[in-house]
């Protein structure tokens, strides 16, 4: 190896670990709120990502040499915001210094270059409509549903697009595509980067609902990483969600919405031990549940009247919170309100998730046989193609069953399709359990850690 090849090649070396993983940290919390202020400033949403890109970088190269700022992310925000300067003089140059363009820099006080760190650490709020802007810009009519989500997730939420991809059982050769797409076609329509007026808001719900749903997933259940969650993902989605109930308080499905996150964050802080390791719903101590905000959920579930997609999902998580133990949860009702669900928005993983309740359900037509029957039935779904929740799902009933061999077999083919570290270390105990002399030794207890009422797009 020649070793002065590298002193001449002129690319900068890669930043110490623990300073790239301070960075990755940060830019995973800042990015949304970063592109969502210099897509009000560029009015571009693939431009104003570009530009955080490029303040991204600049960090890598000098904060290693240089150490921490004393506020990063307030630096990260000033540079990327004198970069959208720039390039905003750069457009009025090549327009010739058009005069209107020249009065709306002035008028966004654009025109001179300045510290923004101070006034954006004290702005949150400001930011924080920023982010909704940027939601409603990323779902306009012009693009497909499909990629109104992808491309605000990548933007909004920071999700990688293999992320992305698991929350659609999309390839992430689709997802890339469909989000470049996007990018395209709002830059060519010179799509204003504005909060539709009330009378347009409504094609454009769905999309921000959706997107809204797809970030608290991923914040309840992380798809890769080394925590089962990321509360900063919840708590985004949650206050993108009040916002938009009383955003549109006449529309049930924005009240469906923040019903199911409120209720389903209720859970959070009983979903693991104090090792880290997650506890399954009916295991945990339901006195750690958030008894606020099971009080908030169902008063937004009340104002949710028509039952929608949010609101059916509402109602069922709304039966685990108000069951004191797991013993009293009301399953046969669980298992109508996925009728509902089913017929409303028919998908494979409600048919999945609608199986897992009728094995919970003690009658004839019901319990885990019947179940295993019907998630064998769905095995052929191309959408559950590498779907790892599918195999925990029959894994446990499969042990419920006593039948531990092939249980085992199901939580390996589980494992080999899950990503995220905690849930991979709960898969190789349980598997590692089954293989062991106790298991022929006593019941084992159920391991569903899969069964979620959150939905995953197909």
């Amino acid at each position: 190896m020649d070793v002065g090849a590298d002193e001449h090649s002129g690319a900068a070396p890669p930043p110490p670990r623990d300073i790239a993983a301070q960075i990755a940290a940060l830019w995973r919390i800042e990015a949304a709120r970063i592109v969502g202020a210099l897509a009000r400033v560029v009015r571009d949403v693939g431009q104003a990502e570009d530009l955080a890109q490029d303040a991204l970088v600049e960090a890598l190269e000098r904060w290693p040499r240089d150490g921490l700022p004393e506020r990063p992310a307030a630096w990260l925000m000033a540079v990327a915001k004198r970069r959208a300067i720039d390039a905003l003089r750069a457009r009025t140059r090549h327009a010739e210094l058009d005069e209107d363009f020249a009065r709306e820099l002035a008028t966004l006080g654009l025109d001179r270059s300045e510290d923004f760190a101070p006034a954006l650490l004290d702005a949150r709020e400001r930011i924080a409509d920023d982010q909704l802007r940027l939601i409603f810009t990323a779902c306009h009519p012009l693009l497909a549903p499909d990629a109104r989500a992808a491309l605000a997730l990548k933007v909004l939420a920071g999700l990688s697009t293999a992320e992305i991809a698991r929350a659609f059982l999309a390839e992430d050769a689709t997802i890339a595509q469909r989000i470049v797409r996007a990018k395209r076609t709002l830059a060519a329509a010179g799509v204003g980067f504005e909060q539709p007026a009330p009378a347009a808001r409504a094609a454009r719900l769905a999309s921000v609902l959706e997107v809204v749903y797809l970030i608290f997933n991923e914040g309840h259940t992380a798809s890769t990483g080394p925590a089962l969650t990321r509360p900063a993902l919840c708590d985004e989605a949650l206050r993108l969600a009040r916002q938009l109930a009383a955003l549109m308080p006449g529309d049930a499905e924005a009240w469906g919405l923040l019903a199911l996150l409120e209720l389903s964050a209720a859970r959070l802080p009983a979903r693991h031990d104090a090792a880290g390791r997650p506890v399954l719903l009916l295991e945990q101590d339901r006195s750690r549940w958030d008894r606020l905000l099971i009080r908030r959920g169902l008063d937004a579930l009340a104002h949710a009247k028509a039952p929608g997609f949010y609101a059916l999902q509402a109602r069922i998580a709304a039966c685990h919170a108000q069951a004191r133990r797991a013993e009293d949860t009301d399953w046969l009702r669980i298992v109508a309100l996925y009728d509902g669900l089913a017929q409303l928005a028919p998908s494979p993983v409600v048919a999945l998730n609608q199986a897992m309740a009728i094995s919970r359900v003690d009658a004839p037509g019901y319990g885990p046989a019947v179940a295993l029957e019907l998630l064998d039935q769905l095995a052929g779904e191309p959408a559950l193609r590498g779907y790892a929740w599918l195999h925990g799902a029959r894994a446990d009933l499969l042990e419920r069953l006593g039948r531990p061999d092939a249980a085992r077999e199901a939580y390996a083919a589980a494992l080999a399709l899950t990503r995220n570290e905690v849930e991979r270390a709960q898969l190789e105990a349980r598997i590692a359990y089954l293989a062991s002399a106790a298991c022929a030794e006593s019941s084992a207890a159920s391991a569903n850690i899969f069964c979620i009422s959150a939905k995953k797009r197909s």
